[in-house]
């Protein structure tokens, strides 16, 4: 599998990492919890080593997860986790409600330090591999936040430093303060800003690269059935990216690549997922699972070589088809 090193931390992952979000339940419509549990372990069998969580996946039930999955697999596992989203005070801004809690966007000292103990107790571990700020908060310095991260890697509670949801200006801050091991930021075939604004940061400092959603909330999976209906608070009921329009728009562009994905025997879920991490893209792509088939074969992805040429042809299928996605 295709290897990288998170920064200057020394701490070496798969090109694929395992997201937990879908995991907690909030915004998926649901969740199964065994399921959930397998696909954490069938990831660590076929060789996932990064597993990405977050408090704010269903207020600890995502964390509460992977800690009983990886419990006598521990040293398997790269552990991300993240602070800054928080419901036991009313610091900072408020961003939005789960489950009836109020959720602040909050990254002051004494907040990160009463987080971590919260993740480590959920996550049954005594420390965290790599521990990423969620969403940024204005109302708190950026030096505060970063001195608290390096006093927690220093006390050996955290082993790197990353960041998430940011901007150039703010990614540059952190920078000012000490090291970034990481970035965290949504990309894709169709949610590539990224390239312009934050790589050509993180290449000049040596911040590694997660992509989140790299399968675009599953839109990028592979053709979706024109009858499939997203209810409750699955966040991808109200999301006109998944309108009737673009699912033909996106059949066209599968159809398209058809030859390709059988020339090179894969899914299409693979081929998206290897194009975010060819040269020039991220240095981990996380993807969502909901089970252990899908986490098995998202994790296959990281065996895959795209070619120049392949390249090349699903930038073209992409141009021709997605670039009028709503």
């Amino acid at each position: 599998m295709n290897t990288i090193t998170l920064g200057s931390s020394g701490i070496r992952c798969q090109s694929v990492g395992l997201g937990t979000w879908a995991m907690g339940g909030w915004m998926w419509g649901g969740n199964d919890d065994a399921a959930a549990i397998d696909a954490i372990r069938a990831s660590l069998d076929a060789g996932v080593q990064l597993i990405d969580t977050a408090p704010a996946y269903g207020l600890g039930h995502a964390e509460t997860l992977v800690g009983r999955a990886l419990e006598g697999r521990r040293e398997q596992a790269i552990v991300a986790t993240k602070c800054g989203l928080v419901w036991h005070t009313r610091q900072g801004r408020h961003f939005f409600d789960e489950a009836g809690q109020a959720v602040h966007r909050h990254l002051g000292r004494d907040s990160i330090f009463h987080e971590v103990e919260q993740s480590l107790a959920r996550l049954r571990t005594d420390y965290i591999d790599l521990y990423i700020t969620h969403w940024q908060d204005e109302t708190t310095p950026v030096a505060e936040t970063m001195a608290a991260l390096l006093d927690l890697k220093r006390q050996g509670r955290i082993r790197a430093i990353g960041v998430s949801n940011v901007d150039a200006a703010t990614l540059a801050e952190y920078l000012r303060h000490g090291p970034v091991d990481a970035i965290q930021e949504r990309y894709s075939l169709i949610d590539r800003e990224i390239e312009s604004t934050l790589m050509p940061l993180c290449r000049e400092h040596g911040v590694g690269i997660l992509g989140y959603s790299s399968l675009a909330l599953g839109l990028l999976a592979g053709p979706i059935d024109p009858g499939r209906q997203f209810t409750g608070d699955d966040q991808r009921a109200g999301n006109p990216r998944f309108g009737a329009a673009n699912r033909a728009r996106l059949a066209a562009f599968f159809d398209e690549l058809e030859p390709l994905r059988r020339q090179l025997d894969c899914p299409f879920s693979q081929l998206m997922i290897a194009w975010t991490t060819r040269p020039g893209g991220v240095s981990v792509a996380l993807c969502g699972a909901r089970d252990a088939r899908q986490a098995t074969q998202n994790a296959r992805a990281a065996l895959l070589r795209l070619s120049p040429s392949h390249i090349a042809a699903i930038d073209a299928a992409a141009r021709r088809h997605l670039q009028a996605l709503d």
